[in-house]
């Protein structure tokens, strides 16, 4: 079984390639053929203003900003943001009044979102090296916290929406799109390392998911929207025998997408 060391360091390493190889044919996933064409967890983002091309790598397995009630002013912290595909839509709705700072673990997404920044010139996007764990940020500073299918990545998620809570405004929201199961995951399944990277084997049971915020100090907390997510047979045949795919089948595991908000109380 992976130690939280060794996912944090998969994904990473996953993460990585996926910057330098630029490709946008994959979701929440590497470059490596066993995750390849899991466009079937991405949202369109192409209607929406502030959407740079270059910086949509299709990771995502949401629109975290629909539901995420964005204002011009507003200082918005996006977690996991990769080549700044959420930042750069965030920042179209903070406008040049508000302020968007970008969170990644990884140095070479960070590279790639501040080429992607020197071409646009923004002056109030600033992408940031940390872990969700232990942002570098400070306390009380962000109106809306929005992250894309990054969460699930975490090994320690009690301690990421604790982290969260801690760098959110007195009465602000945080709005994620993430991934979580219903069912019980294979064995095979939870132990791969691609479907760690692809944001399976990190998932949690969804009634778990939304403990973990409540415990972290958040109320209101309310899923906007859940898209269920089918991984084809030929994926899963790639971890599963033909036995293992009847049963894993036959147990109605449910795999889903979901959007969800909660609010940090006006009195912390």
């Amino acid at each position: 079984m992976n130690t939280p060391k060794d996912v944090k360091e998969i994904v990473k390493e996953k993460y990585a390639e996926i910057a330098v190889a630029s490709t946008r044919k994959c979701c929440c996933g590497s470059s490596n053929n066993k995750i390849v064409g899991y466009t079937i967890m991405k949202d369109d983002y192409g209607n929406l203003e502030g959407y740079v091309q270059e910086a949509d790598l299709g990771l995502g397995c949401g629109l975290p900003t629909e539901f995420a009630g964005i204002k011009k002013g507003d200082t918005v912290v996006d977690l996991g943001s990769g080549a700044g595909n959420d930042v750069f839509v965030a920042r179209a709705l903070v406008g040049d009044e508000g302020k968007v700072i970008g969170i990644d673990f990884t140095d070479e997404m960070l590279i790639k979102a501040n080429f992607n920044l020197d071409k646009l010139g923004y002056k109030n996007v600033e992408f940031k090296l940390g872990e969700i764990e232990s942002m570098p940020l400070e306390n009380n500073l962000a109106d809306v916290v929005v992250s894309n299918c990054v969460l699930n990545l975490v090994p320690y998620k009690k301690k990421a929406f604790s982290e969260i809570h801690r760098v959110i405004k007195p009465g602000a929201h945080f709005c994620v799109s993430d991934i979580v199961i219903k069912g019980v995951l294979h064995p095979e399944l939870k132990k791969s390392a691609e479907m760690y990277a692809g944001c399976v084997a990190g998932a949690v049971q969804q009634e778990e998911y939304l403990s973990l915020i409540e415990q972290a100090g958040f109320v209101n907390v309310e899923i906007k929207k859940t898209k269920t997510i089918e991984l084809p047979d030929e994926v899963l045949l790639q971890y599963l025998n033909a036995e293992q795919l009847k049963e894993f089948k036959e147990n109605q595991v449910g795999i889903f997408s979901i959007t969800v908000v909660g609010y940090k109380s006006d009195n912390n």
